[in-house]
Order: C-alpha cells, then sequence, then structure tokens
C-alpha cells in the first residue's frame, strides 16, 4: 500500500515561465530549482498551460479563437487542437526538460487515471470544463515512486454528458492547480506568473493577505483579468494547504526562494 506524502508542493507554471523565450520552452532556471528540489526530497505537483502554443496551433489549422471575458471559448475544432497541444507537445517539452536535467518526471493530462472528474461550466463558453472530482490515487502512485507528476488541465467529462458531446473538457490550469492543491491537502500552492504579484489601487505589491480580504480583491474588482481564477484558486486550496502565493518568475531562481521562505510576490495564508 502506498504511503501519504506530506509537505507537497503545488507549481502552476504560468505566463512568465511557460513561454519565456519559445512558445513551448520552460525556462532553464526554472527546470534547475525544480529538479534541486527534488534532489532535497520535496514532492512536487506541476499542473501547467499552454495558452501561447494553443493560439499559435489554433492559427496554423486557419482555426479562429474567440474569448468571453479573457477566457478561450472551446468549439469542437479548438478543443481537438487543446487536447493535442496540452496532452501532448507542451506536457512531453516540460518533461523532457526535467529529465534531461536529471529530474524524475512523468507528465500525464486530467483524463489519465481518472485524475479529474468534469461538468461543462457554462454554455457560452463550450467545452470548457468545471472540476467535479478530483482522484488522487495516479498522483499518490507517483509521488511514492519518486516522480514529479506533470499535468495538463483536461477532465473527463462525466457529469451530465450528452450525446454527442465530446468525452474530454478543457479546463482552467489555474483552477485545476486550486483543486488538486485542496485534495492533497498540499503544503503550499506556488503560481509562478508573468507579475511580481498582487497590487492594490495605487499600484503598491501586496505582500501578505487574508482570506477575507483576497475574497475582497475580486468583489471590489481590484484583482481582474486572469488574476481572478488565481486569486480563487488559492482561495480553494487554503480549504487543505497551508499557504497559497502568486510570485514573478521573471526573478532569478523565485521558485527555489518562495520555497525557502523569501518574501516575494504576494502570499495568501489562514488567519
Amino acid at each position: 500500500m502506498s504511503k501519504q506524502l506530506s509537505g507537497i508542493i503545488v507549481v502552476k507554471i504560468g505566463g512568465s515561465t511557460f513561454g519565456k523565450h519559445e512558445p513551448s520552452v520552460l525556462d532553464v532556471g526554472d527546470v534547475e530549482d525544480i529538479v534541486e528540489l527534488q534532489r532535497r526530497g520535496i514532492p512536487m505537483v506541476i499542473v501547467h498551460g499552454g495558452g501561447k502554443m494553443i493560439t499559435e496551433w489554433l492559427g496554423k489549422q486557419a482555426i479562429t479563437t474567440h474569448f468571453v471575458h479573457g477566457e478561450r471559448v472551446t468549439d469542437r475544432p479548438t478543443l481537438e487542437v487543446v487536447i493535442s497541444v496540452l496532452a501532448g507537445l507542451a506536457n512531453k517539452e516540460i518533461v523532457t526538460l526535467l529529465n534531461s536535467r536529471k529530474g524524475k518526471a512523468v507528465g500525464i493530462s486530467g483524463v489519465d487515471g481518472s485524475l479529474l472528474e468534469g461538468k461543462l461550466r457554462e454554455k457560452e463558453m463550450g467545452f470548457v470544463g468545471t472540476v467535479t472530482k478530483v482522484n488522487i490515487g495516479i498522483l499518490n502512485t507517483l509521488l511514492n515512486s519518486g516522480f514529479i507528476p506533470v499535468i495538463a488541465p483536461l477532465s473527463i467529462h462525466s457529469s451530465g454528458r450528452s450525446d454527442g458531446e465530446p468525452q474530454i473538457l478543457n479546463v482552467n490550469g489555474d483552477t485545476v492547480a486550486g483543486e488538486i492543491a485542496a485534495a492533497i491537502a498540499a503544503e503550499q500552492l506556488i503560481f509562478l506568473t508573468d507579475v511580481d504579484g498582487i497590487h492594490d489601487k495605487q499600484g503598491n505589491l501586496i505582500p501578505h493577505l487574508s482570506p477575507a480580504e483576497a475574497e475582497e480583491l475580486i468583489s471590489s474588482d481590484v484583482a481582474s483579468g486572469g488574476m481572478i481564477p488565481k486569486l480563487r484558486a488559492c482561495l480553494r486550496a487554503l480549504s487543505g494547504s497551508r499557504t497559497a502565493s502568486i510570485i514573478g518568475g521573471q526573478i532569478p531562481h523565485a521558485l527555489l526562494k518562495a520555497i525557502e521562505g523569501d518574501r516575494i510576490g504576494t502570499t495568501i495564508e489562514k488567519d
């Protein structure tokens, strides 16, 4: 029987790290940080996106991209590209980078091992899902075997599926990271992004937030765009996790510094 690991770090790779130099390449410094943390015996789960690469491949297929409130509408042709890019090229390039530097990583999607089950989120978004269940068995198996699971944010369409609807759904990567962190009671959820954290109305970095203060930023529209799903994911993670952080990947070795206790970015933790 596998043991239940503690002290797990969930890392969501975002804009600054996933596609800093090319549409599909994780920054070398971040790769080194992940491998070093694994060498130290810190169990990690990585969730990635791939929006830039998806847009590039949609363009190659002459498929028009539509957005609602900053999120990509996923019709059937778009879904086929999303699955191919996320579970294929994007996922395997990250895994290759980690393994080529003597890390131990395995790439999966939310479909593998029935990790993520979901349902359609809202009609106007097409085949975009929301997570209804996280089955952590495959994560325990990989973590207990010394591997880093690298997860593409797709889910099985398991709830309310009608005839003719696809069996796989596209899910926001930030949402997936929050749901997984909550399900495994991760020690910490870290978002590596292209901004240095959350800012107030005057543009000043907010180093620390309580859950109530984070909720207020959302309701007062101080937080907007892509920061909203990140904040919501942080709040979701805190149902099982100790802290959640949003940090800027442009800082050299930001991930290592955040885990070692340096006060960078914005940290949300329970009162």
